[in-house]
This record gives structure tokens, sequence and C-alpha cells, in this order.
């Protein structure tokens, strides 16, 4: 008798983070499941920022990562290496890339491992802005001593080749870095590259600022170091003129003056005048964190649209590759109205990868205790809780149907409206305690056709056991994991069970893959 060869015959997919099937505690002490290697370091890396969270120290957090890095360079150096490349370009974490290629390359020197990319080009590939050659260097030399393999010399080269140029001189070659552009040149021998004429002035230039500053001269060119020159050399008294005066913004950007260095060179405070003279050549990242500052020096409408433009433009927001709850936190820093349309048209296109989810969908954002006692990252005032608001509000928006719920150690649904903003849905949310994310999914559960859980997988113990088991075997469930703990709430990979996690909206496109029969690889390898 066919049994399986019917209409309704549909391939199981499957997805890229995977539990292993042995069962572990959450912190919190509920019933969980051990992912297995790669799955650990991929959620612990795009979650990671170096700090404290609510359940771990950050010593304890960083010896994970660095663990699970320099087993997975030796055992899986291509998957490997591919998260690296990944974390640092479409991942958009930087610390997390630096230290995992480091870590990458010290395994396996001490392995003589020789398989797969070489140590070379993992160096060079995470290395993509001009201050991160030194940070890699000094986390390096701070972890390892001052000997310096050849691979990572020849891997800083690269990128010194690619990323040096006048204007990342002026702006990160300063005194308050222990490693500068002269001394990374004394170190790693970097070649001047032969498709830059240039380079080889630029390069001799910064190595004398570092030993002969009282006497170093910029090359003719780039013209943009003589311009700076000449404006460094302007008594105080004057400097002040240039910006009021007409031209005064094109020279400053001729010059390399950016807006971190404009109060300095004018020894003055950031009026009105000096912040119009240099928002023209303010990219879409430096503008959203300076609105506040904005309105407080009082810039004019005009320049304000101006300004509100850019940082809605739809490129730019690509460009910029700001984390969505970035514009959240902008918008609390700054609440003057007329920034109000435009952050929220920024988060919007920051949330290109949701989907327009079909059929009814439950969405559920854990608004825990723990997820409000770590920051997003080093320079936020966000938590995870903020983040898992924006992306469940975003989701919820944009579904055919979808209920979304708040929860903690009770729960309840979260009202909105089709079309409504999500920065204002998101002063609906609150504060409610303890995890318990079984009970809020058999409360909220009502024959959906999928479950999404934004949330770091810590629930309590609770005698129904773990919040997946609660949806019938064929109905989705996604977790969305937000922290990279090591124990997950729940089963993943197979049978309708999938787990993401970043602070991106990447992760969302994999819903549709799923649903249409279609394993989800690595962000990397799709």
């Amino acid at each position: 008798m066919a049994r399986f060869n019917t209409p309704a015959a549909k391939a199981q997919p499957k997805s890229a983070v995977t539990s292993t099937g042995r069962v572990l505690r959450t912190y919190e002490g509920g019933r969980g499941q051990e992912r297995d290697p790669r799955s650990e370091l991929f959620l612990l890396a795009v979650s990671h920022f170096l700090g404290d969270t609510f359940y771990e120290k950050a010593e304890d957090r960083d010896d994970r990562f660095t663990r699970l890095v320099r087993d997975l360079a030796v055992s899986d150096p291509d998957w490997t290496a591919g998260l690296l490349g990944w974390l640092r370009g479409e991942g958009a974490m930087r610390t997390a890339s630096i230290v995992g290629a480091a870590e990458y390359v010290h395994a396996r020197l001490t392995a003589g491992a020789t398989a797969g990319p070489s140590n070379r080009q993992v160096v060079a590939c995470v290395l993509q802005r001009p201050d991160e050659p030194g940070e890699l260097l000094a986390y390096w030399t701070a972890t390892y001593g001052r000997a310096i393999p050849k691979p990572v010399k020849r891997g800083v080269a690269d990128a010194v080749r690619r990323l040096y140029h006048a204007k990342s001189l002026l702006k990160y070659d300063t005194a308050a870095k222990g490693y500068r552009f002269g001394d990374i040149l004394n170190l790693v021998h970097a070649a001047p590259d032969p498709d830059k004429p240039w380079q080889g002035e630029l390069f001799r230039y910064a190595l004398d600022r570092r030993h002969n500053p009282a006497t170093a001269v910029p090359p003719a060119a780039p013209a943009m170091l003589t311009a700076h020159r000449e404006l460094m050399a302007l008594p105080v008294r004057d400097r002040r003129a240039v910006v009021t005066s007409p031209g005064g913004a094109e020279r400053l950007a001729a010059a390399g003056i950016t807006w971190e260095a404009l109060a300095g060179w004018l020894q003055g405070p950031m009026d009105k005048a000096a912040w119009e003279a240099v928002i023209p050549s303010m990219g879409a990242m430096a503008l959203v964190r300076n609105l506040r500052n904005f309105d407080e020096a009082g810039v004019s409408d005009e320049v304000a649209a101006q300004v509100a433009a850019k940082i809605s433009d739809p490129s730019q927001v690509a460009r910029s590759r700001q984390f969505p709850f970035r514009y959240l936190a902008a918008h609390r820093h700054a609440p003057s109205l007329r920034w109000s349309y435009p952050l929220e048209r920024a988060l919007g296109h920051s949330l290109a990868n949701v989907p327009a989810l079909p059929g009814r969908t439950l969405v559920l954002v854990d608004r825990s205790g723990s997820m409000f006692w770590a920051q997003v990252s080093e320079r936020s005032q966000l938590t995870r809780a903020d983040a898992a608001a924006v992306f469940g509000t975003a989701l919820a928006l944009r579904a055919a149907d979808a209920d979304l719920v708040e929860f903690g150690t009770t729960s309840r649904a979260v009202r909105f409206g089709k079309g409504e903003s999500v920065l204002k849905v998101l002063d609906r949310f609150g504060s409610l305690g303890g995890t318990d994310t079984t009970d809020a999914v058999r409360r909220h559960y009502e024959k959906h056709d999928r479950v999404l859980i934004i949330t770091d997988e810590q629930y309590a113990a609770n005698r129904h056991g773990d919040p997946t088991a609660q949806i019938p075997a064929d109905v989705p469930v996604y977790t969305w994991n937000l922290e990279g703990y090591r124990a997950g709430h729940g089963p993943s990979g197979t049978g309708n069970r999938h787990t993401f996690g970043g602070l991106s909206d990447a992760a969302f496109r994999m819903v549709p893959l799923l649903e249409a029969a279609r394993d989800a690889r690595w962000p990397w390898q799709a």
C-alpha cells in the first residue's frame, strides 16, 4: 500500500542551529537542551559584547567564546573562518570577530594545523576599519606577548594597504591609541599598494608623525594632508571665522576635519555654526548619534531637513549597517518631534528582512528581569528587552494576522493597529519579572499557524515541560535567542523546532525558507 508518495508529502526542513539531545538545566532551573559546538558558538558570537549579562560574568562568556573558537578553528576551520568573516561583515560585530580571528590563528599555530583557509586570510578579512589593525595587535600582545607570528603580520599588512589613506590617518592616528599607524607599519612592514602611488609617501608621513611629530611634513599628495596642516596652523582666534565663512563646510571637509575633532580644533563650544558647517560631511551613523546635540545647538530647520533626509534614506541605512535598536536609542535620547518620523522610517528600513508572514502568528516577547539587566552594547543604554520588543513589534505589524504578547512571571497581550508606528507600540511594553515561558505559550496559543519566541531562553522549571512542547508537532516554533547562553529552552534543528540568534533582523529571512521546506543554512552559506 502506498503510504508516502501522496499530495500531502512534504520535505521536513532542517535549520543550522542544532541541539544534541542532551538535557541541561537553564539558569532558572528549566529543563534545557544542549546545542552542538557550532550552534553554541554562533549564538554566543552574534550576541556577545564582552560584558556581564544577568546570568554570566564577562570573563566566563569570554572564556566560553575563546574556547569554542580555538576548538573549532582546528576541528572545523572552514566553518569557523566563514563565521568570523560574516560576523565582521553582515553581522556587524567588531570586537567578537577581531578576538575570534586572533584566537583562530593562535589555536591553529599551536596545533600545527594547515588545512582550511589561511591564517593570513582570516586576519585580513576581519579588519574592515582603519583602527582595527591596531585593535587586533593590541589584543594579541596583551594576550600572547610581543612576539607576533608572520601570518598575523601579513594579514594586518594586507588590511593596512586596503584601509590606510589620508582621511583614516587624520581620524584614527591619534595620541589616544596605544598602537599608532607608525607603530603598526614598523611591526608588519607593509609595502605600499602598487595601485596607490601616493601610499608610500603616506606611510613615511605616518612614521614621521609617530617618531618626529614636531618636524613631520605632510606630502603634497593626497591634498587633504596639506589642507589639514594649513588649518591646524591657523591661530585659534581665526578658526571660528573659517566655520562661519562661505565655503567653510567644504574647507573643513577637504581638510578631513571630523565632527569629533572640530571642537578641539576650535578650542570652544560646538555651537549652531560649528554643527551646521560639519553636518554635510557627517555619515548617517554619526548624524543619528548627535540628534540631541543638534537640537541643543539650535540648528536651523533647513539643516535639520537635510539631516532627516539622510538618516532616513534606505541606501544610507543599509550602508551604515546599524542595528535596528540604534534608532530606538536615538528616539529616546533626542525626543524632538522633528526627528520622530525620520527615525521611524530609518527603523523600518533597518528591518528590511522582516517578512510579511501569512496566516495566524503568535509573537511572544520576553520582558523578564534578566532581559533588562544587560545592555545590548557597551555604548548603549538599551537592553535585550528593548531589542526583543523592537523585533517582536515589527513581526506583528507586518504579519497578516498576529497576536503580540509580552511575558515574564505573567503575560499579557500588547495592543497594536495595522500601519501603526513601531516606536509608538514600544511604549506599551512593560517589565514582568521572572521567566515563565511555558505558561505564556499555554495561555496564548490558540491554533496559530506558527509561534515565534524572542527571548534569552532561561525559563523557570514548569511541570508542563519546555515551552516548545506545548505546541502541536506540526506547528513551527521559532526561537530567537538574544543572549547566547549555553542551554536552550527546547530542541532545535529539526521537527518544526528552530532557533536563530543575534541582534539584527537577518535571522527573519530564515522563516519563509523553512516554511517552504528548504533547509536554512548558516548565513554565510545561504
